[in-house]
């Protein structure tokens, strides 16, 4: 019943996730820097903060009573996360949007979901499942076998997205609908989406090294609710440090943009619904921290490893096509195009399964 829970939350953070962006396409007159920072207010500073105040009354306490390197470990991590998100788009920039993504989204998922377990192999420590024992079980080899075939999922999505950008054109558009002419350079573009794929994946390593802030808030709501199992919640604690170093680094592309731009006078612009603007914004923000309030509870069911991660990440993706179909990004290619597409999106959902009925081995 819990893998099953887990599998169910993980849906909810993947489709927040992979749904984000849409209302972004609903802002008007404003450049790309200036309503990504506007929704990055809401869900970097604004959200997290409050989530956790709803649900762990006493999460400044913990956050203050946690030593100064433990604090700044989840803080480095989720600066070097924010570091690997805002580079995003120049390795779609270089590869273009099919190949990028999967270059970038792959790797995210591979580090993200197996160096802690490899880290755990030679540091071990209690509840942390290592490589060893993913190997060695039954469970852990099914998980293995799901991310094995996630990244199959991947390479075929990415080969119908470069279909698709041969037969319709130069140009498309990137996950925060923004327009995207491609400058295919694909050795310089292949190290951009190394770095943007491996650095991304430190938002997992965030978790972990704040996960003694996790144990505080899931230890003190145990005990006031005996019997009921694990906290749910225990994550948003953590969330608040490793959203502050993210938030830092997209702080400071952005103002580096918007004065390279000069897009600072968005603000300032005449004929701009700058209400509507902002609200379209706090939308799109809120909706992308949902993914990791989500993901929070799938991992509280499933544990912070492999597991959670490539569910995660393989709802992300398999969302993200799916309103690509829906909102007709795919409209105009051949039949062999979307039958490239659509099988690479079956491939990512048996994935899911095989994941999921790993869990349930354990």
């Amino acid at each position: 019943m819990n893998a099953l829970l887990g599998v169910f939350f993980h849906f909810l953070g993947g489709f927040s996730s992979g749904s984000f962006y849409l209302p972004y396409k609903k802002v008007k007159g404003w450049s790309w820097e200036t309503y990504w920072l506007i929704g990055g207010i809401f869900s970097w500073i604004i959200v997290p903060p409050l989530a956790a105040f709803l649900t762990i009354p006493n999460f400044w306490e913990i956050i203050q009573n946690e030593s100064s390197s433990i604090l700044g470990l989840t803080f480095l991590f989720g600066a070097l996360w924010g570091i690997g998100g805002f580079t995003y788009g120049l390795g779609v920039r270089y590869l273009g949007v099919a190949l990028g993504s999967s270059i970038i989204l792959g790797l995210c998922m591979v580090f993200g979901s197996l160096v802690p377990s490899i880290y755990y192999e030679f540091s071990p420590q209690t509840g942390k499942d290592s490589i060893g024992l993913m190997v060695s079980s039954r469970w852990g080899q099914m998980v293995l076998l799901g991310l094995f075939v996630c990244v199959i999922g991947i390479i075929i999505s990415g080969k119908a997205g470069m279909m698709k950008e041969k037969e319709v054109d130069a140009e498309t558009t990137d996950p925060h609908g923004v327009q995207v002419k491609t400058e295919y350079k694909f050795g310089l573009g292949l190290i951009v989406s190394l770095i943007s794929g491996v650095l991304s994946a430190c938002f997992n390593f965030g978790l972990e090294a704040g996960k003694p802030m996790a144990n505080i808030a899931n230890e003190l709501w145990k005990n006031a609710n005996p019997g009921q199992g694990e906290f749910l919640f225990q994550n948003n604690v953590t969330y608040v440090v490793v959203l502050w170093g993210g938030m830092a680094v997209n702080l400071i592309g952005c103002l580096y943009l918007a004065i390279k731009n000069k897009s600072y006078t968005d603000y300032s612009k005449r004929n701009v619904p700058v209400v509507l603007n902002i609200i379209f914004c706090a939308l799109a923000g809120t909706m992308w921290f949902l993914q990791f309030f989500f993901y929070g509870m799938g991992e509280s069911k499933m544990g912070n490893g492999a597991s959670s991660w490539i569910l995660h990440m393989a709802f992300i993706i398999l969302i993200a096509n799916l309103w690509g179909i829906i909102i007709k990004e795919w409209k105009g290619v051949s039949k062999k195009t979307i039958t490239t597409i659509a099988i690479g999106m079956i491939v990512m959902f048996v994935s899911i399964l095989i994941v999921g009925y790993g869990n349930s081995l354990r």
